[in-house]
């Protein structure tokens, strides 16, 4: 990082200006898995990795014959370790069980012959240096053993399950169903076994499932059967809710509950009730958020709502995916990240899977299959040798920031297996969000998706500079200012702020202002950024106002002392919303005297304007977002132009309110009375009263929220209902965010919602592959447009449509709108067969008509109504052409001609067709024509395999190449038994001109042809190699191909790096050496010819004796010069 001019002279020495490293990859930023290797044990007869647990920034790894310890912060380094020797691990049995107390200073062991071990960590004074000057703030531990002694009930031949334990005392399970309790000091306190308490006199509740005779108790299950005749297996304590769930072999989980006297003694510890299906293995609980994951033996993991008396919540598992416990087995270990966010899941057999806790699919080992019918273990995987957990997962553990997974596979010491992890900047805590800008942020890196209007999302991969992040790891808070042209990124101390558009970081000039933040949230107020701080000195809080300009306390604009931890912040253009615990809402509003320039001196004021104080028993807000009145856009404007105006923006007089259960509701800052709206929700965005440079698509819209439902859409509507819900994106299965997209936030300019799923990279020369973020678009301009037309507001609805004909997504959105209202049309009728009323008709023909009427505005118009006449009964077709007009009909002939002649001469027909826009180079209709041909054969086949039942998009995705590495068609030995003719027609019509454009050496008809009919070129490159893709001669085909590519325009040199890629992905070095000659990719011959120095005799040769490429001598001369170095050493 090299520090450049300082914006002013007279800032000289307090701010500096960093230039940042800014780079484009589009739609990825791929992570690779990090491995931690461990120590060898010495030959144990468990291979298994007992124990792993992060504390304070320290990872303790407990194995059958040692322990280690290691930092888990920026820097993963082997702080200190104890290896058993031989002789002790004979006498006392290998380790099998262990904890580490909450304070981090001991660690118990558990033999196999039940030999108590306690450990005491003790830290030296040595620093370790990592590199650089600056320490890395680590030191060396020693863990030295203070006791040893065999437990009492040794010889009672008993098992013992896993061991919790608070500051005191640690309790663990046996296998006659007691508990045992141990103090820290050695000290055996003795068993006691459980029972049901019935005090509450609702036994019924203690009790709701049959139990393994298949009988249903509504007794009090005193029924010592459970707790006597079964072992118990784990335990899994919640010190903050005071609960201690404990899970038997037979399935069967208790929720006990236990008093301020903590583990000790057996009357602080009470049975309450019983929860899950009996088929619980494994159990997690989320404190923050309340809710218990319930591993089965079936595979899936059941959620359960402890604020609700235990109720279920929803249940997640691979079936969707086609996946079965007999291809992953049972749940074996779940780990919610330290904000209970999301969970991670591993499996016996197979895999693990992160997922949020509404049930978005983030992230997974695993890889889709599709709809497949053949088992995914029985089905040959290409990849499957990359896959990591093939053998399935024992243990898994976060880091205390969330940024890291670790993971242990079945079977495995040798290695730990850390996964990272990126965050959403979402509206929940202090920190603020934008919609202009999505951020992910990393432990030490931003990942910034955007859209430039008409191009696709793409991913910015921006890393922090060195200098702040090396002394202040992690990333904890991320912040867009409203524009989303600046960045606000605060470590364990001080904030950085980055330009967007000059690429340049800003930050403290001096080091030890910056230390003396210690950042709780942050928040944009205009171009003033607004810090949460945390005074260590004083135990207090404080809002920090500094100009995004200059960092430094000369600067300092105000400082607000606050009466204690805030628990949720907002900002809405001057007004400011603070809320302590355990319901206090403060709010300020800011008023800025002079210009905020570094030339003047600006007086910022802060006065409170509203306090309330609301007496509650729900749970804690996550999160508040003001919400502005909505008023029309004229009368807005002129209002902002100035910080410091009087009349700047009316006081909100609502606020959004996201509670820690996920429930949404309405708070009136008036009268204080809140209006609960819906539950289960995990995210939510205002986009209302938001003013934006670039025209918001969004505008008559509320807000969205997002949860296990999916996306909802809240408008406003009149009357005593001030606000309407409507699932938008439920009204077909096809049409809703995959379980697999998680919403990151919406581009008013776009009328999109952005969200990101992971994407599988392989590569051959790493053992495991990238998990790639990559970003998706889901319009809701359908959804706007509905709105409006159901509100007859017929010209607004147009005139949203208009400004949205330049998106890209604007055909297929159009599609959805008409289909969704076609799709309602529909049910309604089949709903209501027998009531079909002049009102009714009227109604909903009208929303067709006026749908019909809106479209017929723009040329897309045919091409919509035959695309969504392809996606309905041809029973239905009547009710569209009466209401899309009589000509519409033509579109549809294929169609009719399948009806009437048989899908056979209707697929002819198309055939035909398909040829003839082939000849003609009409590559986009080409496309349609294909796919068109695709689903028509489809409908229309009788066959019985297995292959008839495929989805269109499974089916296509064995059609139709990508960027995606799919399988070849010939590869596959059963494909063409399954395929049908109409298929084999298709491709062969697509290879035939292919070979044709090839043979002519047409390759910009050829890059037009794959891109619009997405003809698997890599498949057909690896058939064709000695074929018709064949060069005779390098010197000649470089001399045509530059003549048919003419490489001085910008779309032939796009085309050529888009046959270089395909051509590098097959290793076809006849065409490598041409495209990248044309190209002057020095970088990509001279990783060629490194490797093959005939091939680079033969190539300089070439050059050097024809005249006409004198042109390429500078790059030859390049490569000699490069090449000589290289070669000259062997």
């Amino acid at each position: 990082m090299d520090p450049i001019t300082h914006q002013s002279s007279s800032l000289a020495n307090k701010s500096r200006w960093i230039r940042g490293r800014l780079h484009d990859i589009p739609f990825s930023a791929a992570r690779g898995i990090r491995v931690i290797p461990l120590e060898s044990s010495s030959c144990p007869s468990s291979q298994q990795i007992i124990y792993l647990k992060v504390i304070n920034r320290l990872l303790l790894v407990v194995s059958p014959s040692h322990l280690e310890l290691w930092s888990s912060s920026q820097h993963k380094m082997r702080l200190g370790k104890y290896i058993r020797d031989l002789e002790s691990v004979e006498r006392e049995g290998e380790n099998v069980q262990a904890v580490w107390s909450p304070d981090a200073k001991l660690i118990a062991l558990l033999t196999s012959s039940l030999f108590l071990h306690i450990f005491k960590v003790q830290f030296t004074e040595k620093k370790i240096q990592v590199g650089g000057k600056q320490p890395s703030g680590l030191c060396l531990a020693n863990i030295n053993l203070v006791l040893s002694e065999q437990v009492p009930f040794a010889k009672e031949n008993l098992l013992v399950s896993n061991i919790v334990s608070d500051n005191k005392h640690m309790l663990l399970g046996l296998s006659n169903g007691s508990l045992y309790s141990i103090c820290w000091k050695g000290e055996f306190n003795g068993a006691f076994e459980l029972s049901l308490d019935p005090r509450d006199g609702s036994q019924d509740n203690l009790l709701q499932y049959p139990l393994s005779n298949g009988e249903a108790h509504g007794t009090s299950v005193s029924d010592d059967k459970i707790f006597r005749n079964s072992a118990i297996t784990q335990l899994e304590l919640c010190l903050t809710m005071r609960l201690l769930f404990v899970l038997y072999s037979n399935g069967q989980l208790v929720s006990c509950s236990f008093n301020k006297k903590g583990l000790k003694q057996a009357e602080s510890i009470k049975a309450e009730k019983m929860l899950g299906s009996g088929e619980a293995v494994y159990v997690s609980v989320a404190s923050e958020q309340q809710i218990l994951a319930v591993g089965t033996r079936r595979g899936a993991v059941e959620l359960y709502d402890l604020t609700q008396s235990a109720s279920l919540i929803r249940t997640v598992s691979l079936s969707d995916w086609g996946y079965s416990v007999e291809d992953t087995g049972c749940v074996s270990c779940i780990a919610w990240t330290p904000d209970n966010s999301a969970f991670a899941v591993g499996w016996k057999l197979r895999g693990l899977t992160v997922w949020s806790v509404s049930g978005c699919r983030l992230m997974s080992t695993i890889r889709q299959i599709g709809l497949s019918a053949s088992s995914p273990v029985g089905r040959s995987n290409h990849d499957s040798k990359h896959e990591p957990f093939i053998g399935g997962t024992s243990v898994l553990q976060w880091d205390e920031f969330g940024y890291k997974l670790y993971a242990i596979e079945e079977g495995s010491l040798e290695r730990i297996l850390a996964f990272s992890f990126g965050k959403c900047c979402l509206n929940r805590g202090v920190s603020g969000i934008t919609n202009a800008r999505q951020v992910i942020y990393g432990e030490d890196r931003l990942l910034l998706v955007q859209s430039e209007d008409s191009d696709e999302l793409k991913i910015l991969h921006l890393t922090l500079p060195v200098s702040y992040i090396s002394q202040n790891w992690p990333v904890q808070h991320v912040t867009a200012s409203q524009d989303g042209m600046y960045l606000a990124v605060a470590g364990l101390h001080g904030l950085i702020l980055y330009d967007v558009r000059l690429k340049k970081w800003r930050v403290f000039g001096d080091i030890t202002q910056e230390q003396n933040i210690q950042c709780q949230g942050l928040l944009w107020l205009g171009k003033i950024v607004v810090v949460c701080n945390y005074i260590d000195s004083s135990n207090t809080y404080e809002l920090l106002f500094y100009p995004r300009y200059h960092l430094d306390q000369s600067s300092l604009l105000s400082r607000k002392p606050l009466l204690a931890k805030p628990m949720v912040m907002d900002v809405y253009q001057d007004y400011i919303l603070v809320t302590y615990r355990p319901f206090d809402v403060h709010i300020f509003h800011v008023k800025l005297n002079g210009e905020l320039t570094p030339s003047s001196t600006p007086d910022l004021q802060l006065s409170t304007v509203r306090e309330l104080s609301i007496m509650t028993a729900k749970s804690h807000p996550a999160a508040m977002r003001f919400i502005p009145d909505q008023v029309p856009r004229e009368s807005t404007l002129g209002k902002h132009t100035s910080s410091s105006s009087v009349l700047s923006v009316q006081e909100p007089t609502r606020c959004l309110i996201l509670r820690g259960n996920g429930e949404l509701s309405v708070l009136d800052l008036d009268d204080g009375r809140e209006r609960e709206l819906t539950d289960s929700v995990e995210l939510f965005w205002v986009t209302c009263g938001q003013p934006e440079e670039k025209t918001n698509l969004i505008e008559d819209v509320s807000w969205l929220d997002y949860g296990h439902r999916g996306m909802q859409v809240w408008y406003p509507s009149p009357g005593v209902d001030s606000f309407k819900q409507e699932d938008f994106l439920q009204l077909d299965p096809e049409l809703e965010f995959d379980r697999e997209v998680y919403p990151l936030g919406l581009l008013p300019n776009a009328g999109v919602v952005v969200g990101v799923s992971q994407r599988l990279s392989f590569s051959a020369c790493t053992e495991f592959p990238c998990f790639e973020p990559t970003p998706q678009a889901q319009t809701i301009l359908h959804c706007l447009l509905r709105h409006l037309l159901q509100r007859n507001k017929n010209e607004e609805a147009l005139r949203l449509a208009q400004l949205s004909t330049e998106k890209p997504h604007f055909s297929h959105c159009m599609e959805w709108l008409l289909f969704t209202v076609f799709e309602a049309e529909i049910s309604s009728q089949s709903a209501n067969k027998n009531q079909r009323s002049a009102s009714k008709t009227v109604t909903k023909v009208s929303l067709l008509e006026k749908t019909c009427i809106l479209l017929r505005n723009f040329p897309e118009y045919l091409d919509i109504v035959v695309s969504v006449a392809r996606k309905t009964d041809a029973r239905h077709w009547a009710d569209l052409f009466s209401a899309a007009g009589r000509s519409t009909e033509y579109c549809f002939i294929f169609l009719v001609i399948a009806k009437l002649e048989g899908p056979a001469v209707s697929q002819y027909c198309a055939l035909r067709l398909l040829q003839a826009t082939l000849d003609e180079s009409l590559y986009e209709s080409a496309g349609e024509l294909v796919r068109f041909l695709m689903r028509s054969g489809r409908e229309y086949e009788h066959a019985s395999t297995d292959s008839d039942k495929l989805s269109p998009r499974f089916l296509g995705y064995f059609i139709f190449g990508s960027s995606y590495k799919r399988p070849s068609l010939d590869k596959n030995p059963s494909f063409k038994e399954q395929s049908s003719a109409h298929i084999a027609s298709v491709k062969n019509i697509l290879e035939s001109h292919a070979n044709y454009l090839m043979s002519g050496k047409e390759l910009s008809k050829l890059v037009a042809f794959v891109k619009g009919t997405q003809f698997d070129l890599v498949e057909y490159l690896q058939r064709e190699r000695y074929g018709s893709a064949r060069l005779e001669n390098f010197a000649s085909g470089l001399e045509l191909i530059g003549e048919k590519l003419q490489m001085g325009l910008l779309q032939s040199r796009l085309d050529a790096e888009f046959l270089l890629s395909h051509m590098c992905s097959v290793k076809f070095k006849e065409w490598i050496v041409v495209l990248a000659t044309l190209l002057r990719r020095s970088e990509v011959l001279f990783d060629l010819f490194r490797h093959d120095v005939r091939l680079w005799k033969a190539y300089s040769i070439t050059l050097q004796s024809h005249p006409s490429f004198t042109e390429y001598h500078d790059l030859l001369n390049d490569l000699e010069e490069r090449l000589s170095s290289v070669l000259g050493n062997k």
